[in-house]
């Protein structure tokens, strides 16, 4: 039989118009293609968002090496800034474009073909799980989640996973992710009392109550980082009042910062360090502060070992690169899956994700394909 054309799958993928949380066909065509290769395949939806689970050989085998990615990608944005259609896969000069060449579609495509045409050539003496979510650029809450929550349902359980997303700042080989920062959102509503702005004294100005608390959160340092993670950060993102008099003080205004903080900090301990700031400021002021605060993930290491010794020898293997054992970038659904088992990340180049003409050099997919084709055999020899 003949090998799976990684690329081939790529170009199919992108054809589907899956973007968050549509499925689009993405996870149909990877279900009839694994099942073709005796993978027993189960769709796990949950809400509006569809998740596809497939396993290679025996559930329960002590050896289960599992893949983990998303079909789904975020919106086009202005399509007329496209050069190509966003969903048609054109490839040019050895180029091929569209939404979700990048983020991740090729790096699904790459472990799915990789890990077919293994159990085909040299069925091993263990288990293959493929985990794929339709709802990783979104909030995440039932795409990788209810696959894990669906294992240990059916006490289907990985030994070790490898999160398929872009991991490579500049170069493919340069990088691996072995853990990821935590990221937390908090939003702050002040409320004082509207009045003239030539009376001052008869309302109650919410603004300098805002500007006092981002500028004592966003000067503070959080830390100076850690043996695996940079200083963590925190930004003011928005700060709004929606006043569109200069002869009124407003009433309410409006503001939100988002932190990215390593394992020096867990998200209450910075939710409780926020509040205490709010504490302060409205004795200071008099201003009534609300917070909201929603944490996405929690900071994570696998601490380096047999896992990213492993994945660096093979991407070495084929790269001739000595990757990178970093913690750097956003969040990911290795988030999720480390609670379940070791993980570790490695994919493309990442440098035109979400962007407008997303694109992927073609012999990067096939590259990537050997490198996790590699990964597979040398887990199971």
């Amino acid at each position: 039989m003949s090998k799976i054309d990684a690329a081939a799958l790529t170009a199919d993928l992108i054809k589907c118009p899956s973007v968050t949380p549509v499925e689009g066909g993405a996870l149909v065509l990877l279900e009839q293609l694994l099942s073709q290769a005796s993978f027993a395949c189960q769709r796990v939806d949950r809400g509006e968002v569809s998740n596809l689970f497939a396993r290679w050989g025996d559930k329960g085998h002590a050896q289960t090496f599992g893949f983990n990615g998303h079909t789904d990608v975020v919106p086009v944005g202005d399509e007329a800034a496209w050069t190509k259609p966003p969903f048609g896969a054109i490839i040019e000069d050895g180029v091929m474009y569209g939404r979700g060449a990048t983020d991740m579609k090729s790096g699904v495509a790459a472990f799915a073909a990789a890990a077919i045409d293994f159990v085909r050539e040299t069925p091993p003496d263990g288990s293959i799980i493929l985990a794929i979510t339709g709802d990783e650029e979104a909030d995440a809450i039932d795409g990788t989640t209810a696959l894990l929550d669906y294992m240990d349902a059916q006490n289907e359980q990985m030994s070790v996973c490898l999160v398929g997303e872009p991991t490579c700042p500049n170069e493919m080989g340069e990088m691996m992710k072995i853990g990821r920062r935590g990221s937390l959102t908090a939003w702050f509503t002040f409320k004082g009392i509207q009045g003239h702005s030539a009376y001052p004294h008869r309302a109650k100005n919410p603004l300098p109550a805002m500007a006092q608390l981002m500028h004592m959160m966003a000067s503070h340092e959080l830390d100076q980082g850690t043996d695996h993670f940079d200083a963590s950060t925190l930004a003011v993102v928005t700060m709004d009042t929606g006043n569109p008099a200069t002869n009124v003080i407003p009433a309410e205004c409006k503001s939100a910062v988002n932190i990215r903080f390593n394992d020096v900090h867990s998200g209450q301990s910075l939710i409780d360090w926020m509040q205490g700031l709010v504490d302060q400021v409205q004795q200071d002021t008099g201003v009534e502060i609300e917070m909201v605060s929603r944490v996405s993930g929690e900071s994570f290491i696998t601490p380096p070992g047999a896992l990213s010794d492993l994945i660096a020898k093979a991407v070495t293997a084929e790269t001739g690169l000595v990757p990178e054992l970093s913690t750097s970038g956003g969040t990911s659904d290795a988030r999720f899956v480390q609670h379940h088992c070791p993980v570790v990340e490695f994919g493309l180049v990442g440098k035109s994700m979400h962007q407008v003409d997303e694109n992927v050099p073609v012999a990067q997919i096939h590259q990537l394909k050997e490198i996790y084709t590699r990964i597979l055999r040398d887990y199971f020899s």
